[in-house]
């Protein structure tokens, strides 16, 4: 197993390593660590099945099953299925999955470390792929802010909230999401989180906030919690946190979602035809004292 870093404020590449097969202990634990030092990390030329890429998932903790319950693989509940193509005119998976800068489950009272995203059918135009994904540095975003403002928001929380993102994806031009049930929303009520996260694998501090989901800095009033979430929202995003990833046919992408926001370019049109496969991991086994 061969890491090679990005040229970036975060990223890498894992090479001689076929995540069809199971792994030993180490190099689990090697792709853990890499996920906390390089917050993005992707597996190019891989073959899997969905129950491939649930067992290589769940090595890393407990997998989500999506609280909408829409487009999962029919063997494994835990594989959702991200596509914008159709079988007999009805779409076979969430179109418009992750457009726009968040960070999932934030909106949960366990949070997420980890998705794993599996890149079956990846759009090309002009020999360039299309639907990359971006991701900016929670790490280095922490770093960046003034030590007043450090001051200032240690110790406090943010309500984060599920319905936030849902809806605004739900405004968008041919949207097919359906509004949320009174059942769905009570499995998903807002939550509150530390504004900054100590991250269990560096020990350093990250900025845990983000658009999608960021509702309300609860211990300042309306108008400074107003202000000071615009601030953050435009601070996290700034080029120099950032990195695209740009996705081939076989990869295997990714992230930790305690040290990263992302966001999935939309750029390719109905007829380009994208199918990803996501996992979902819990972070359960990192903050067992809060959850």
């Amino acid at each position: 197993m061969r890491i090679e870093p990005k040229d970036a404020s975060l990223g890498a590449t894992i090479y001689g390593i076929d995540l069809s097969m199971p792994l030993s202990a180490d190099n689990y634990k090697a792709i853990e660590q890499a996920l906390g030092r390089y917050g993005v990390i992707s597996f190019p030329e891989q073959e899997l099945t969905a129950g491939q890429l649930r067992d290589f998932s769940e090595n890393f903790g407990k997998l989500e099953v999506n609280v909408a319950n829409l487009f999962h693989d029919e063997q494994y509940p835990e594989v959702m299925i991200l596509s914008n193509m159709k079988e007999n005119g009805k779409p076979i998976g969430l179109s418009d999955a992750g457009q726009d800068w968040h960070t999932d489950m934030s909106y949960s009272k366990t949070i997420a470390f980890s998705n794993v995203l599996y890149g079956i059918r990846i759009p090309f135009r002009d020999g360039k792929s299309l639907g990359n994904t971006a991701f900016c540095n929670m790490h280095a975003a922490y770093d960046g802010l003034t030590e007043e403002l450090k001051e200032e928001l240690d110790g406090m929380t943010i309500t984060h909230d599920f319905n936030k993102f849902w809806d605004m994806m739900r405004r968008e031009k041919g949207s097919t999401r359906p509004p949320l049930t009174e059942e769905q929303r009570k499995r998903k009520p807002p939550v509150s989180h530390p504004v900054f996260l100590t991250h269990p694998i560096t020990g350093r501090k990250v900025l845990y906030a983000n658009p999608g989901y960021s509702m309300r800095i609860n211990e300042l009033s309306e108008a400074r919690s107003d202000e000071v979430l615009q601030f953050l929202f435009e601070h996290q995003v700034q080029e120099k946190y950032c990195y695209r990833h740009q996705w081939a046919q076989g990869d295997v992408l990714m992230w930790d979602n305690m040290g990263t926001i992302h966001n999935a370019v939309a750029d390719y049109g109905p007829d380009e035809h994208r199918l990803i496969k996501r996992c979902q991991v819990m972070a359960d086994k990192y903050f067992p004292e809060q959850y």
